[in-house]
C-alpha cells in the first residue's frame, strides 16, 4: 500500500483540506462588511472546525487502535443553508465581487472534500471508515448544494442586469 493511500495519511490529508476550509472562510469572513456575509462564512469555519475534531478523533483511534469508531454519525448537525440562506444574504453577496468570487473558490474546495470523501467511502472495506467517509461526503455535498444555490443566483441577476436573457 502506498504511504498517501494508508487510512492515517488519508486522514492527515482530510484533516488538512477541512484546516484550509476553515482558514479559507474565516478570511473570507474577517473581510467582509456585510453582518450576514460574515455570519454565513463564519458558520462555514465552525462546520469545517467539526469536520477537524471528528477527523482528528479518528486518527487518534486508528494510531492507537488500528481502528476506526465512527459507529453513528453526531448528533445535532444543522444544515448551515437552513440557518443563514436568506434573500438579503444573496444581496449581500452578489453585490460584493470578492465574496461573489469566494463563492465560487468555496464550491471548489467542496467538490474535492465531496471526491476525497466518496473515493474513500468507496474503497473501505472497514465499516466505521466507511461510515465516517459516506457522512462527510453527504455532509460536504449539502455545502455544495447551497453554495450552488448562491452561485446560480448570482449568475441569474448578471445575466439579468446585463440584458443577457433572450426572453
Amino acid at each position: 500500500m502506498a504511504p498517501e493511500s494508508t487510512p492515517l495519511e488519508i486522514l492527515k490529508s482530510a484533516i488538512l483540506l477541512e484546516k484550509k476550509g476553515k482558514a479559507f472562510y474565516g478570511q473570507v469572513a474577517s473581510q467582509a462588511s456585510h453582518p450576514e456575509v460574515k455570519r454565513f462564512f463564519e458558520l462555514m469555519a465552525d462546520e469545517e472546525i467539526q469536520h477537524i475534531k471528528i477527523l482528528t478523533e479518528q486518527f487518534k483511534s486508528y494510531q492507537e487502535s488500528q481502528r476506526f469508531t465512527f459507529a453513528a454519525a453526531p448528533e445535532n448537525t444543522e444544515n448551515v443553508a437552513d440557518k443563514v440562506l436568506t434573500r438579503d444574504l444573496v444581496d449581500a453577496i452578489a453585490a460584493a465581487d470578492y465574496e461573489a468570487a469566494a463563492i465560487s473558490a468555496a464550491m471548489a474546495m467542496e467538490k474535492k472534500a465531496i471526491q476525497l470523501y466518496a473515493d474513500r467511502a468507496a474503497a473501505a472495506s472497514d465499516p466505521e471508515e466507511k461510515n465516517l467517509y459516506s457522512w462527510l461526503s453527504n455532509w460536504e455535498k449539502s455545502h455544495l448544494a447551497f453554495l450552488s444555490d448562491i452561485d446560480r443566483e448570482i449568475t441569474e441577476r448578471i445575466w439579468h442586469d446585463n440584458n443577457f436573457w433572450s426572453f
